[in-house]
């Protein structure tokens, strides 16, 4: 059973993600708060698996309580709620350690799955907020570009064709069924990858992969 704590200060908010998440036989929402701090102090004390945050909350936001829980609980995941709206607001906190950033107008399905995939180690980004992030990261965006192109020459042919496929959300299943790998070898791949290039998760990796161009047009 995957534990989640739900953050949002909005009451029909909460409501809503809970009853998605009410639907899958192996999830359980273990508590829910209204604030950031309110989250701090109830994850210290279920230590759920999974705490998915508003990035806008009273007394401490989101991304506040995301880099406080990153460091107290670094066992547990953590997935952003957000809306279009606050992408540019994101883009300046992916060294908050957060695994995934989900849209709260998404897909019902990719709310479950992506809680599912933080749980076992990996991250929920959807390409269309990954797109919006980079597209808002402003200035420099060009010198990003190169550094980022930079960064991953280092790489062999094979572990940049796997990091494109981080950067387009695919979980390691589907990167092994999309290059004929076994989901063993595609998780060796990202370690390495993930080591060679200095960054913490997925969510970082996949950014870099867009920046560098890596991420395959479908």
């Amino acid at each position: 059973m995957t534990t989640v704590l739900l953050a949002d200060d909005e009451t029909m908010m909460r409501a809503g993600v809970r009853a998605i998440l009410g639907a899958a036989p192996d999830i359980e929402v273990v508590a829910e708060a209204a604030d950031g701090r309110e989250a701090l102090d109830l994850a210290l004390r279920h230590r759920p698996d999974v705490c998915l945050l508003d990035v806008r909350m009273p007394h401490l936001d989101g991304l506040g309580a995301a880099a406080e829980l990153a460091k107290a609980l670094p066992r547990t995941a953590v997935v952003m709620l957000t809306t279009f709206s606050e992408d540019e607001y994101i883009a300046g906190a992916l060294g908050s350690g957060a695994a995934g950033f989900l849209l709260k107008s998404g897909d019902p399905r990719e709310l479950i799955a992506g809680v599912r995939a933080v749980a076992e180690g990996g991250a929920c980004l959807s390409p269309s907020v990954a797109r919006r992030v980079i597209s808002h990261l402003g200035d420099g965006q060009l010198g990003r570009g190169a550094a980022a192109r930079a960064r991953v020459a280092e790489l062999t042919g094979r572990e940049r064709e796997v990091l494109g496929l981080v950067g387009a959300g695919l979980s390691n299943a589907e990167i092994g069924r999309r290059l004929f790998l076994v989901e063993g070898t595609v998780k060796a791949y990202v370690s390495a990858i993930l080591a060679r290039l200095g960054v913490k998760n997925r969510v970082q990796a996949a950014i870099l992969a867009y920046e560098a161009g890596l991420v395959p047009a479908s």
